[in-house]
């Protein structure tokens, strides 16, 4: 078994949500916030089989989509300027990891 952990943008998070329910892959949505940016995601924890990691992986990536913003940079560092900054937000951050044990109560 395999866990895999989904940071995904909360613009994205109800269309990859709704694609794993229809591939019949559960997940647990937590609240997250990026530190950079300190903008709203959501972490989802989906416990599969080994061999739907990928077609999990793949629903996940046809559901995020990278988006350019502009933000004054003040809100990014900046010490004074407020000159806005092109930033690229969306996509997604996956980590999978083997799972020893697992239990459903």
């Amino acid at each position: 078994m395999k866990l895999i952990f989904a940071i995904i943008n909360d613009e994205d998070v109800r269309a990859v949500s709704e694609a794993l329910i229809e591939n019949e892959l559960t997940s647990t949505r937590l609240s997250s916030t990026g530190s950079f940016l300190k903008a709203g995601n959501t972490t989802l924890l989906i416990c599969l089989e080994d061999e739907k990691v990928d077609t999990a992986i793949e629903l996940i990536k046809s559901h995020c989509k990278r988006r350019k913003q502009l933000l004054p940079s003040s809100h990014i560092g900046g010490a004074f300027s407020t000159y806005p900054v092109e930033i690229t937000l969306g996509g997604a951050t996956v980590f999978v990891t083997d799972v020893e044990r697992f239990e459903k109560f």
